[in-house]
C-alpha cells in the first residue's frame, strides 16, 4: 500500500517527536483518517525523506514520531529556472502544478506587458502563497524531495538580467526549434552549469520591446512545431522537451 508523503518546512531528525501544524494536521487526522501507528512520510524540501509513524491524533494535535532517513532523490540532473508570463486563474495553476511534476527548480512569477492579472492591495502576497502550496503539493505527489523555488513576482526586464546558463524563450514566430539550436553553443552552457532557463510569455504572448530585452539578455527565440500553443500547453511542451534533450527523460531510474 503507498505511503502518503508529506512536505513540512521544519527541521527533521531521527528519533524526534513533532507536532504537525494545523493544516498538515488536519490532512493526517480527517483527510487521510491516519490513525495511531499509520506509516507516512515526511520531507522538508532539503533533500531526502524520513520514514515515520503517527505516534498520536487528537483533535488538539497530531504527533509523528520520525524513525529512518533515506536518501532518496529523483531530480534531474539540469537545473531549470522557468519565468512564467502570469496568466488567468486555471491556467496558471496548471502550468506551476505541473512544472514541478516534470522536474523544474524554480518559477518565477513574471510581469509582462499583457499581462491581464492585475495585483491590489493584498492580492499579490495571497497568490504568491497559493501558487506556492501548490508547489508544495506536487512535490509530495511526485515524489520529489527537493522543494522547488517560488520567489516574489518580478517584473520580466529585471529577471530576465540575472538568469544564467543556456537561456531561451519561446516565440511562436522564432525561425529556430529546440533541436536546431547550435550543438556547441548548448555543450559550452550545459558543461558549466548544467543550467537551462526557459522564459514563457502570458495568453497574449510578448510585445516586440519584450522581445528584443530577452534577446539583448543572450536568451534565444525558439519555436515549438508550426502550430500556435496555448501559453499552459507551450510552457509544459517545453520543459518536456528540454528534459528529453538534456535531462533524465528517457533514462533508466537509479537503483
Amino acid at each position: 500500500m503507498r505511503v502518503s508523503r508529506l512536505y513540512t518546512p521544519v527541521l527533521l531528525a531521527t528519533g524526534k517527536i513533532i507536532e504537525l501544524d494545523d493544516d498538515n494536521g488536519h490532512y493526517v487526522r480527517t483527510v487521510l483518517r491516519l490513525k495511531k501507528d499509520a506509516a507516512i512520510i515526511l520531507f522538508n524540501g532539503q533533500g531526502g525523506e524520513y520514514l515515520c509513524t503517527v505516534a498520536e491524533v487528537s483533535r488538539k494535535a497530531v504527533l509523528i514520531a520520525i524513525e529512518q532517513w533515506t536518501d532518496r532523490s529523483v531530480e534531474s540532473p539540469l537545473q531549470i529556472s522557468l519565468g512564467l508570463g502570469i496568466s488567468r486563474g486555471d491556467r496558471m495553476d496548471l502550468v506551476v502544478q505541473k512544472a514541478v511534476e516534470l522536474g523544474v527548480n524554480q518559477i518565477t512569477p513574471l510581469l509582462t506587458e499583457r499581462c491581464v492579472v492585475q495585483f491590489k492591495g493584498e492580492k499579490k502576497p495571497q497568490r504568491l502563497l497559493h501558487w506556492q502550496k501548490i508547489v508544495q503539493h506536487a512535490a509530495e505527489q511526485s515524489g520529489r524531495t527537493v522543494l522547488p523555488a517560488m520567489p516574489e513576482v518580478e517584473a520580466l526586464p529585471n529577471w530576465v538580467s540575472k538568469q544564467q546558463g543556456l537561456k531561451v524563450f519561446l516565440d511562436p514566430y522564432a525561425l529556430t526549434s529546440l533541436t536546431e539550436l547550435q550543438p556547441e553553443s548548448i555543450n559550452a552552457c550545459l558543461e558549466r552549469s548544467r543550467r537551462v532557463t526557459l522564459l514563457t510569455g502570458p495568453e497574449g504572448g510578448f510585445s516586440d520591446q519584450e522581445r528584443d530585452i530577452a534577446k539583448a539578455s543572450g536568451f534565444i527565440p525558439v519555436r515549438l512545431g508550426a502550430r500556435i500553443l496555448r501559453t499552459e500547453t507551450a510552457s509544459l511542451a517545453a520543459l518536456a522537451a528540454v528534459q528529453l534533450l538534456w535531462g533524465d527523460f528517457g533514462k533508466a531510474p537509479s537503483p
